[in-house]
């Protein structure tokens, strides 16, 4: 792509969408449809050259591929783009969802172009992130982010949405500032922001300690981790339905790819040192806001808070610095990236519908939505983690990695399963099943062609990869190892060089 390679055609191709929907004149309803097929056909393109790489990518090797490397702005700072196994498997997952969000929100009539255009905007920034081998290209991808996200809720939201958008945006902003400070003392040691260079560097066990949290400042607000979770429910309720798709499935994943790609590799001996924090706030995390999810009455909250526990497996899992922990925890976060996308598309559906989340406003809607009830039950039962499905493999690997490295941190974590099951099943049975006497749902439809064509591809997905999950975890399995070795010699090399200072 004009002397680029195939990652700058994957990352940078739904600009050009988005420039030619700019480029439609009018609002009439020809334009509108015109500007819905650019979008979708553009994410179908992203999705078709992105399973190019995925094809051609050597899954025994940890080295980054497709390596793209040209001067930018000097003094060490280059545009470079890659992909290892512990990047790959997200890059796929933002391009396969860009066009099922794309084709939920064919409903959109207010201002369709915008809409679309921040969408395509968003893809590209979202795929920078997981290909940038440049810190300071990876920060401005990260941050680029919250932008057309902070813009999607901001217009397109609920009655709450500039409250929602702006919290979203501070909380975010604020965090990823102590990064940048981070990033600059990092500069000023390597004397550049190539990642693989910094991945080479040694810095000292005290400078770890504080890069280490300027780094997890920002990751944690990302994922998000307790007690920094509070903007998501807010977000995520106040969010257009493909907003809180995206949000759910790919922008939560920055923060675990943030600690798979810097944190561990970069800051070892910090990593081992503030592992038993992290468990704590992992198992918080899973338990405290398991039992707030039991006690929503919002559909779309509930949700939310199932997030936040899901992601405390993520975090439990990679710092137990075992093969199957992290592993676990890239398995966790690519099944709930298509589980919770698809929960908050069947939220959508109601919702469209009778312009109500509220959990005592539906139930038997068995009776008239017996697929959509079908659809719904598959999702649920991989939410919680039902064998057969994705949601069951990356939660009981997470939670043998957590078992190798602490057992009562795998005791607690446990106790999530069991509290998933509750709050999930609870909503279901509510919604679903009990008797239709409510006036209003009499005339409720089932799913459509398109919205049966949304939930399709998500439904075949999470049914694969549960029953053969080889895929993912064999692409990862090279770069997991190298990472493991690695973290490990660079923590022998710090206990030599503390030993011997001691030792003078």
């Amino acid at each position: 792509m004009f002397g680029f390679g195939i990652l700058s055609g994957v990352i940078f191709l739904p600009l050009v969408g988005a420039a030619f929907i700019l480029a439609l004149r009018g609002d009439d309803d020809a334009t509108l449809r015109n500007a819905r097929w650019a979008a979708l056909l553009t994410t179908i393109v992203v999705f078709a050259l992105s399973m190019v790489v995925w094809a051609r990518f050597d899954a025994t090797s940890a080295a980054f591929q497709f390596v793209e490397q040209k001067s930018w702005l000097g003094s060490g700072l280059v545009y470079k783009l890659g992909v290892d196994g512990m990047s790959i498997p997200f890059v796929l997952l933002t391009a396969f969802l860009m066009p099922i969000s794309i084709l939920a929100s064919w409903e959109i009539t207010v201002r369709v172009k915008e809409y679309m255009v921040a969408f395509l905007v968003l893809e590209t920034l979202m795929i920078g992130v997981f290909c940038a081998l440049d810190l300071v290209l990876f920060y401005l991808f990260f941050e680029g982010g919250l932008i057309p996200m902070f813009l999607i809720i901001g217009i397109w939201g609920g009655k709450r949405r500039v409250y929602a958008s702006f919290k979203f945006f501070l909380y975010t902003l604020l965090g990823s500032l102590l990064m940048l400070i981070a990033i600059l003392a990092m500069y000023g040691q390597v004397g550049t922001t190539d990642i693989t260079a910094m991945l080479a560097a040694h810095f000292s066990p005290s400078m770890q300690t504080w890069l280490w949290l300027a780094f997890f400042a920002s990751f944690a607000v990302k994922l998000p981790m307790w007690p920094a979770h509070t903007w998501l429910p807010d977000a995520h309720v106040e969010a257009p339905t493909a907003g809180s798709v995206i949000l759910a499935a790919i922008l939560l994943k920055m923060g675990g790819y943030g600690f798979l790609r810097f944190s561990l590799p970069m800051f070892p001996d910090a990593s081992v040192q503030f592992a038993p924090l992290v468990y704590a706030l992992s198992i918080i995390a899973i338990i405290y806001t398991s039992l707030v999810a039991l006690v929503q009455e919002d559909i779309k909250k509930l949700i939310a808070y199932s997030s936040v526990a899901h992601m405390g497996f993520v975090t439990m899992g990679l710092f137990t610095l075992t093969p199957q922990g992290v592993q676990g925890a890239i398995f966790v976060m690519i099944s709930h990236g298509l589980v919770s996308a698809a929960l908050f598309l069947c939220v959508g559906v109601i919702y469209d519908r009778m312009h109500t989340r509220e959990i005592a406003a539906y139930g038997g809607l068995v009776e008239r939505m017996p697929l959509y009830a079908f659809t719904f039950m598959l999702f649920t039962l991989a939410n919680v983690g039902l064998p057969g499905t994705s949601g069951f493999v990356g939660e009981f690997l997470t939670l043998v990695g957590a078992f190798n490295a602490n057992s009562w941190v795998a005791l607690f974590a446990t106790t999530g399963v069991i509290l998933s099951a509750a709050y999930a099943l609870y909503l279901y049975r509510r919604v679903i099943f009990g008797v239709l006497d409510k006036p209003n749902l009499a005339g409720i439809t089932d799913l459509s062609t398109r919205e049966i064509a949304v939930f399709a591809p998500l439904l075949a997905l999470t049914i694969y990869y549960g029953l053969r999950p080889g895929p993912i975890l064999d692409a990862s399995a090279a770069s997991v190892a190298h990472l493991l070795q690695t973290h490990t010699a660079l923590l022998d090399a710090l206990k030599v060089a503390t030993q011997g200072m001691t030792g003078q």
